[in-house]
């Protein structure tokens, strides 16, 4: 059964660009979120899941523009693979940093990477429909996820608790550059999947998949980090710190999260009424990193 919906007006589309960011940590203390533990760490979770699951994205993306028929799509998945291929760079350069200040998140890492690259990967499969088919599984996926670095994206660009407890301005500028991106190039996951498929039982299987996996392998690496922190004598992660930390505005409401999921799963979903293109490209027009990124383009 297909779904198809209807793409956003072209007033909405704006051309999608890779901005070649850098970032500086050694200023950047390992409790960037000063006194709350448990919030940096779970933002940090970020920093090991992105940088293989964002390079899976790009790989699996490669594989599917043969299958685009439609020019302005195939630009802005161009422009998603470029955007994605950076983001992994930036938040693999925070690994360097956390393990000087004592974390090694390598044991954690390898089962991601584990993840995307074996469990998600490509598989030997014969030409035809078995290969479309597992080609068409990871699109949908890609699509479910992308609901979620979209949501997390709104959440961090309007995160002002974070501000006023002092979170590490560095940081706070690598998550909302990203946020910001991801709320720029939204609807690209979806509209390719629409594009090349549709299906709405696909979408909600995939969906379920990809919101277990997430929520299993989020609460894994805030344990891992909370339990590892050489700060802490006795550190835990919990559903109900997270909860609190929500209610507090440092990390995304439950309620928000719930609410959510109806929102992908209804037949008359689309990305763009999620979040604020506007508000994505003021915050891509004042962050220190892109506008640092965008003056040595400029200067090379």
């Amino acid at each position: 059964m297909s779904n198809k919906q209807a793409r956003p007006v072209q007033a909405e589309r704006i051309p999608l660009k890779a901005r070649k960011v850098s970032f500086a940590w050694e200023d950047t203390p390992l409790h960037w979120v000063p006194g709350d533990p448990f919030t940096t760490h779970t933002i940090n979770v970020l920093h090991l899941l992105l940088p293989a699951g964002e390079r899976w994205f790009v790989h699996v993306y490669k594989q599917a523009l043969p299958l685009i028929k439609d020019d302005q799509l195939r630009e802005d998945v161009i422009g998603f693979i470029g955007q994605e291929a950076m983001h992994s760079q930036a938040h693999d350069e925070v690994l360097p940093h956390l393990r000087e200040q004592g974390l090694d998140p390598t044991p954690y890492t390898a089962q991601v990477d584990w993840f995307f690259e074996k469990l998600l990967g490509d598989r030997t499969l014969p030409p035809g429909r078995a290969r479309r088919w597992w080609l068409l599984e990871r699109i949908a996926l890609i699509a479910a996820i992308e609901h979620y670095t979209a949501f997390l994206g709104d959440w961090v660009l309007n995160a002002a608790e974070l501000d006023r407890r002092g979170a590490d301005p560095t940081m706070l500028d690598l998550l909302r550059w990203h946020g910001a991106e991801e709320v720029e190039h939204r609807s690209v996951a979806f509209d390719l999947f629409e594009h090349v498929d549709g299906d709405y039982r696909r979408r909600v299987r995939t969906w379920a998949l990809a919101f277990a996996a997430l929520m299993f392998l989020w609460q894994r690496g805030a344990r891992f980090f909370m339990e590892h922190d050489p700060t802490l004598v006795d550190g835990r992660a919990s559903f109900r710190e997270f909860y609190r930390s929500g209610r507090r505005g440092t990390l995304p409401a439950t309620g928000a999260l719930l609410k959510s999921i109806p929102r992908y799963l209804s037949r008359a979903y689309h990305p763009s009424q999620e979040g604020s293109t506007a508000q994505a490209v003021a915050y891509l027009a004042s962050s220190p990193a892109a506008l640092a990124a965008e003056k040595a383009e400029h200067d090379a």
